[in-house]
Parts: structure tokens; sequence; C-alpha cells
């Protein structure tokens, strides 16, 4: 009887530590996905530098490789072989099923997330843009022609660049064009750039002086955006915190040898220990949550 409860505990220690070593693994494969461009632009840099033929070749190869697997694979079908290796572990199916109905919702997480940074990019280059067309003016060139080069150089009028450059170039009506490239997310400040325009042109007042306390004005803005950013990051880092501590909990379990994911996928009461906390933690972060952006309403 001691010789086959210490297999069973050998054998459940085996499995916690099968299920700490998996879910390390599982967390390095998506953090290696994850990596941003710039990392990548910064280690090509560095081999060009350095002058290595032979690996600038593999680092290259290496890196349109990747880059055709993430167009492929995207980040949120991740979650099916995590799940896989879960439900491999606890011998359910369960895990695997949950993993795949979590791929929509993270898919949606992940292209909010993108879209929120691409409102920034799209904020900053707006801003670029009243500088670079504010100093072309200073420079003495026609503001038709200022814009057009302002807006090729900085970028800040996206997909409506071709319109509103064809508009300043040929004699259109540029506040327009400018009103409807200011419907993009992130590229309010266009409209500014078109009420300067048009009072500029209808009553002769200068263009440069309205750009720039435009620039200012949209400069204080992303300012206290990120001051807000800033202040509210310990409140986000806590929801994090509160959504991993479930996991850390199974995960210690598992490496003390308490078998919890035997208990929670092949027992009614693990089923309702699922049931029951899935249901609070989805009620808790959904809580935080929203005070972390009533927070943010307040400030903006």
């Amino acid at each position: 009887m001691a010789a086959a409860a210490g297999t069973d505990r050998g054998s459940a220690v085996t499995v916690g530590g099968a299920v700490v070593w998996g879910a390390a693994m599982c967390a390095g494969l998506a953090a290696a996905l994850l990596v941003g461009s710039e990392g990548e632009r910064l280690r090509r840099a560095r081999l060009v530098v350095a002058g290595g033929v032979a690996e600038q070749r593999a680092a290259l190869s290496w890196e349109r490789w990747r880059g055709a697997l993430g167009e492929r694979v995207r980040p949120q079908w991740w979650c099916v072989p995590v799940a896989g290796v879960l439900a491999v572990l606890g011998e359910s199916v369960i895990p695997l099923v949950a993993g795949a109905v979590a791929v929509p919702w993270v898919g949606r997480q992940l292209r909010a997330r993108e879209e929120s940074r691409e409102r920034e990019r799209r904020v900053e280059r707006v801003i670029e843009l009243c500088g670079a067309l504010s100093g072309e003016l200073r420079a003495g060139g026609h503001p038709g022609r200022a814009l057009c080069v302002a807006a090729v150089d900085t970028g800040g009028l996206g997909g409506a660049e071709a319109d509103v450059v064809a508009a300043a170039r040929f004699g259109g009506d540029v506040p327009e064009a400018l009103r409807r490239a200011a419907r993009e997310p992130g590229a309010g400040g266009l409209v500014g750039i078109g009420v300067c325009w048009q009072v500029a042109v209808g009553s002769g007042a200068g263009l440069v002086a309205g750009l720039d306390r435009l620039e200012a004005a949209l400069r204080d803005e992303r300012d206290r955006r990120e001051q807000l950013r800033s202040r509210l990051s310990g409140a986000w880092s806590t929801v994090g915190l509160l959504a991993l501590l479930p996991v850390v909990g199974v995960l210690i379990g598992s490496a003390m040898g308490a078998d919890p994911l035997k208990v929670l996928l092949h027992t009614p009461w693990g089923w309702g220990c699922l049931v029951m906390g899935g249901v609070l933690e989805a009620g808790g972060l959904l809580w935080a949550r929203r005070i972390v952006r009533g927070g943010e309403g307040e400030g903006a």
C-alpha cells in the first residue's frame, strides 16, 4: 500500500511538473510570436553594421520564415495548442473546447489593441503634419505645395492623402477634403487644419500662427492622455494580476502534487468550481475594467 501511495504521489508530481513546464513553454512561444518588428529592424541593423554576410542571410531567412508564419497563424490561434496541452495532461476535452471558444474573443481583443495603437500613431502623424506644414510655410512655400510636401513627408493624411493632395494641387476644396480625412480614428486634428486653412483663405489671417496654436493644443492633449495612461497603469496591472491568480493557483497545486486538473475536469464538484470560478472571474474582470475605463473617461 505504501508503495502504491508513493507511486501515485510520484505520478502526481510528474504530472504537476509537466503542467508547469508545458505552461512555461506555451508562454515562451506566445512571447516569441508577439515580438514586435522594431526588434527585428534593430537586429538587422546590427548585423549589417557587423558585416557578417552569412549571419545576415541566416537572420533574414529566419525573419522571412517567421513573418510568413505570423501571417498564416494569427496570435489568437495559439489558444488551441495551449488548450490541447492542457487537454492531454488533464485527459479531458473541456480545455480544448474552452480554447476553441477563446479564439474569437482573443482575436477581438488583439484587433482592438492594434486599432488603438494605430489611432495613437495617427494622432502623432497629424501633429507632425502641423509642424511640417508650418515649417514649409515659414520657408516661403506656397500653401498648396507646402501641404503636398508635408503630407508626403509625414503621412499624416493616411488613406485620404491622394484626395487632399489633389485638392491642394489643383485648386479644390482643401478644408472639405481635410474634414473627410478627419473621419479616420485619431485624425480629428485635421479638422483644425481645415479650419485654419479656411480662415486664412477667407480673411487673410496668418496660417502659420493658427497651425502653431493647433500643434500646441494637440501636443497638450496627447501629453494629458499619456499622463492619464501612466497613472492608470497600476490599476491595469492589478486587473492583469487578478486574471492570472487562478492560473497560478492551478500551477502551484500541480507542482505540489495535488493534481487539481483531475479534480476540476473529472468530478462534479470540479465542474461546479469551474463554472462558478469562471463566472466570478469574468464578473470581477468586467467590474475592474469598468472602473478603470470610468477613470479614463473622467480624465478625458
